[in-house]
């Protein structure tokens, strides 16, 4: 474990936060993490997860040597300071144990539970996001779960999704995973079954990112709690009209500039918006100087349900017949290798709303 050499104390209790980063994605992860420590109002610990003792020492050459954490604290585990808590804490779960191999996004929900004790805060961050205001997180829940909304829905592959209403498994709608809020400890013994129960490990699935929206859509419903308020914690969407305006040449950084960050806490440049976050955010407009430290208001999950999920599918086959797909290529793809997950392996293309 890697750690900044000094860490403040303060009165008020530090926000225990946790992002899955390989060293191949700083190139817009240093804009989260800049605008995290810059503008979180809170003390924030920050507990970054990666692959090997090198990505290790990258990732925390990058936050010494380019980042300004302040009075804000960090820590670097390699995949390997996670070991023996995963042999004490999943040893009688193979479906979790699986599962913590596959994708390394799936990790988001392992890791952060290895590294906690009962009653801990666990506020799970992509690399993809960005603080445009001095803000504060919202509570976090004494019980249920709290995520990002999103127009669309980021549930994936159809196989498993398809699985997991046909087995009668409650899913979340509109969940977005760039935000995730909840305490541990989790019921582990729910959370293997589950994971048994919707084939979440089966080989032409453990590389596809999206199997972790299926399992925090579940644990939406199974623990209760709503989404974050999407004024405030703002997702990306790759509408038909910016599509449009893409191919008509409008550049990202020009989208970016379409969405309201006056009032947003965060935003998930989900997609292929987190290539335009750096020459946005070193521009500066995206900051507008406001804070925004007044809780909002917590909205209810919504049920995905068969019917929904069966129409939604419908659309996609006639766009897809219509080539609607040719001129607006979907932005991840089901890769069928069934290899052990890497966070280092993370590719941007794998990224991104359905």
């Amino acid at each position: 474990m890697k750690a900044n050499p000094k860490g403040e104390v303060n009165a008020a209790p530090s926000r225990r936060l946790f992002m899955v980063l390989s060293p191949r994605a700083i190139g817009y992860a240093r804009y989260a993490l800049a605008s995290l420590f810059r503008n979180a109002i809170e003390t924030v610990e920050l507990h970054l997860i990666t692959d090997s003792r090198e990505d290790q020492d990258l990732l925390s050459e990058e936050i010494a040597r380019n980042q300004s954490p302040g009075r804000h604290t960090w820590r670097v585990y390699a995949e390997a300071d996670c070991q023996a808590q995963q042999e004490a804490l999943f040893r009688r779960h193979p479906h979790l144990r699986l599962f913590r191999e596959g994708h390394p996004c799936w990790r988001k929900i392992t890791d952060p539970l290895l590294l906690s004790r009962a009653g801990e805060e666990i506020l799970v961050l992509d690399p993809d996001l960005y603080f445009p205001n001095r803000f504060t997180f919202e509570t976090t829940l004494d019980q249920g779960l709290l995520l990002m909304w999103q127009k669309p829905n980021c549930l994936g592959p159809p196989v498993i999704t398809a699985t997991a209403l046909e087995k009668r498994v409650p899913l979340a709608r509109h969940v977005d995973i760039g935000v995730a809020q909840w305490r541990a400890p989790a019921d582990l013994d729910w959370l293997d079954w589950l994971l048994g129960k919707i084939g979440a490990n089966r080989p032409g699935s453990r590389r596809v990112m999206h199997v972790e929206a299926i399992v925090w859509a579940a644990l939406a419903m199974r623990l209760g709690g709503g989404y974050l308020a999407p004024d405030r914690w703002h997702c990306h969407h790759r509408s038909p009209s910016r599509r449009l305006l893409e191919k008509l040449g409008v550049s990202g950084r020009q989208l970016l500039r379409l969405e309201p960050f006056f009032r947003m806490k965060c935003f998930h440049a989900g997609g292929e918006a987190k290539m335009w976050l750096a020459a946005a955010a070193e521009s500066a407009w995206m900051e507008s100087g406001r804070t925004l430290d007044q809780a909002s208001p917590v909205v209810p999950f919504v049920e995905m349900t068969s019917q929904a999920y069966a129409r939604q599918q419908r659309t996609k086959r006639l766009l897809r017949r219509a080539g609607y797909y040719r001129l607006f290529p979907q932005e991840w793809g089901l890769e069928t290798e069934d290899t052990p997950g890497e966070i280092s392996s993370m590719s941007v293309s794998e990224e991104g709303p359905l």
